[in-house]
């Protein structure tokens, strides 16, 4: 799998009703800002809160930092399809769908974003769909959604729901994510998408819970977090950016391997490490990784 060059580690949620909090998301260095419509908005407010959302991101297309997202309320309400119609515009990259967990739903969802961007003057197809995988149903069901031919790129993973869903108690220890996160990196494998985005922690002031969490959804091939606080961005960022020293070994890796092969060999040791086919492709991918980052930074 090559990295794609649109990759994202931070996902920065905020309610998209409130003020002072949109104007701030923006600054703060996440990849992609999500301004919310679902859980942080009433539901007094979700509709009215759609005309916000547009003025906050069209306002910054001229000077875009980073990637424009909005969370549109889940398909089994009334508020989904409306949402999709009323934000979809050149100010957006993608939208966000909770609670995901059929393949006849998601591609509804899929249908009415086309929809959407050509009724916006936009190329069908262009805008993504990232849906988070939050129930039981919808882990059972990850394969299936991940090879089900829509224009998703990757899936999200929301553990708040999860456990709530299974009733399960989310200890600093996330044994109980394992099987969720497992069965999202083999569904995002099957289906050839870029590597899923983690958990949000809900924990805010507690960097040292968000650093375990986030690198145990790094072990587990997640290629980023979703973020409720600014403060979790710079931290999200740096853990899903190959560290120098990963960089240099990678290096060091591919350049011993081809000379290798350019002998006629096909494994080596490196600094006490046994080098083969797999570990020279684990090597390119973090190289992959780096430059991705590199070009979209």
């Amino acid at each position: 799998m090559i990295y794609p060059f649109d990759v994202c580690r931070s996902f920065l949620f905020t309610p998209g009703n409130h003020p002072r909090r949109v104007e701030k998301v923006f600054e703060v260095g996440a990849d992609a800002v999500i301004l919310d419509l679902e859980d942080a908005v009433a539901v007094a407010e979700k509709e009215a809160t759609r005309d916000l959302v547009v003025q906050a991101f069209s306002h910054r297309v001229q000077q875009q930092r980073c990637r424009h997202y909005v969370r549109v309320n889940s398909i089994d309400t009334r508020w989904c399809a409306d949402d999709i119609r009323a934000t979809v515009g050149p100010w957006l990259n993608g939208i966000v769908v909770p609670k995901v967990e059929e393949v006849d739903a998601l591609l509804q969802v899929d249908g009415w974003l086309s929809e959407a961007e050509s009724a916006a003057g936009i190329a069908a197809g262009t805008l993504d769909l990232l849906p988070i995988i939050e129930t039981a149903k919808g882990i059972e069901h990850a394969n299936a959604l991940a090879t089900a031919g829509s224009r998703v790129r990757r899936f999200a993973f929301g553990g708040g729901d999860y456990t709530l869903d299974l009733n399960y108690t989310w200890n600093a220890d996330e044994e109980v994510l394992q099987y969720a996160r497992a069965r999202l990196s083999h569904a995002s494998r099957l289906g050839d998408l870029a590597p899923a985005i983690d958990t949000v922690v809900l924990q805010i002031n507690d960097d040292q819970r968000f650093q375990a969490s986030a690198i145990r959804g790094r072990t587990f091939g997640f290629g980023g977090k979703l973020c409720i606080h600014p403060n979790q961005v710079p931290l999200t960022n740096t853990l899903f950016t190959p560290a120098a020293d990963d960089i240099a070994h990678a290096q060091a890796v591919v350049a011993a391997f081809e000379a290798a092969e350019a002998a006629g060999s096909a494994s080596i040791q490196l600094d006490g490490y046994f080098i083969d086919y797999p570990i020279v492709y684990k090597s390119q991918r973090i190289l992959a990784l780096a430059e991705a980052l590199n070009q979209s930074h």
